[in-house]
């Protein structure tokens, strides 16, 4: 890697951008000038990270031809409003946010999964991170496309409150405490309650029935892996915890492949830890995954009414795992392989 790389993220305050920060400071990035940037009401905060205190800029009254890299954590508004002043300037934007995710002209990468895609940054000088469930269920199903292809992935997706940021977390709080002294509850963020609840919906309803993460899920999983053929058929939940979405998930490969031979390519594979030992208490859950980089598997085994089918349980830390993680992986990747 080249000595020093000067970088600026965008979205610095954000739940993704603060973990972010945290993979800068704990990995062997070639860090040089860090810019911490928002468009929001955090501009003039000051945040330590890696011995260093820095204060958080303006987006709107930044300069991007002082960095080469742009770390984009800010959502899909300013995603679209800054992208094309940062690249305009000469900076490569890796975005978190939904903005480009559909975009045929930016890659969709899950650093593991399709790193060769990196290469497709020009001309945009864009490259798009998928969501956080996306991004798990690819790194665990990988290595079984890989060895016996997937023809289609049921999947019900467990999502924590941090996927809904900052007042979601806040909101579940809130709830919970008001429960417990009998107090009365508001409902800001999600449609109902969801303090003690689970609720089927993430993202607004569409035509087909499928709410709009639902469908991000089909069509980033299909992008990422550059396979329209494989059938998703995804269920979104989300649930009262404050960190960690969990997938049960359920394959037909194209060619036959045991629970054993699966447990086996996943053990070996980067990024995935497995948990399965089939005796009480030996699953991941959303507790067991909190603050760590892997994305964990549990309960695998064949499906017992279908002779191609496989059952898996997944769960990684959505923040700190997911987009994260991906783009800083990304960036490394980047600075490795492209940055002249």
């Amino acid at each position: 890697m080249p000595k020093k790389v000067d970088v600026a993220v965008l979205g610095a305050t954000s739940l993704v951008g603060e973990a972010i920060l945290e993979h800068l400071s704990e990995r062997d990035f070639p860090l040089g000038k860090l810019y911490l940037l928002s468009p929001s009401l955090s501009v003039g905060e000051e945040i330590s990270i890696a011995g260093r205190d820095i204060v958080v800029q303006d987006a709107e009254q930044f300069d991007f031809t002082q960095v080469r890299i742009a770390l984009f954590a800010a959502g899909a508004e300013a995603a679209a409003h800054y992208a094309a002043k940062a690249a305009a300037a000469g900076c490569v934007v890796i975005d978190s946010s939904p903005q480009f995710r559909t975009d045929a002209a930016v890659p969709l990468v899950v650093a593991e999964v399709n790193p060769d895609s990196i290469a497709d940054y020009l001309p945009r000088k864009l490259i798009a991170s998928p969501n956080a469930a996306t991004i798990h269920l690819l790194k665990a199903l990988k290595p079984i496309y890989d060895a016996a292809g997937i023809s289609r992935i049921n999947v019900v997706s467990f999502q924590s409150v941090s996927g809904s940021g900052k007042e979601a977390i806040n909101e579940l709080a809130d709830q919970t405490r008001a429960i417990f002294n009998l107090s009365e509850t508001e409902n800001n963020v999600y449609p109902k309650r969801i303090a003690f609840n689970l609720l089927p919906q993430i993202g607004a309803f569409l035509d087909n029935g499928y709410t709009v993460e639902e469908m991000k899920m089909v069509n980033e999983t299909q992008r990422v892996l550059a396979d329209e053929s494989v059938a998703i058929n995804p269920t979104t939940v989300r649930v009262p915890v404050f960190y960690g979405h969990a997938q049960a998930v359920h394959i037909e490969t194209r060619n036959s492949i045991s629970a054993a031979t699966a447990r086996d390519l996943l053990k070996n594979t980067p990024g995935v830890t497995v948990i399965d030992e089939r005796e009480d208490g030996s699953f991941p859950t959303p507790l067991d995954a909190a603050a760590q980089n892997d994305v964990l598997v549990g309960r695998i085994r064949a499906d017992i009414s279908h002779p191609n089918g496989l059952n898996m349980w997944i769960v990684a830390d959505n923040v700190r795992a997911g987009t994260a993680l991906n783009c800083v992986n990304i960036a490394e990747i980047f600075i490795e392989k492209y940055l002249k």
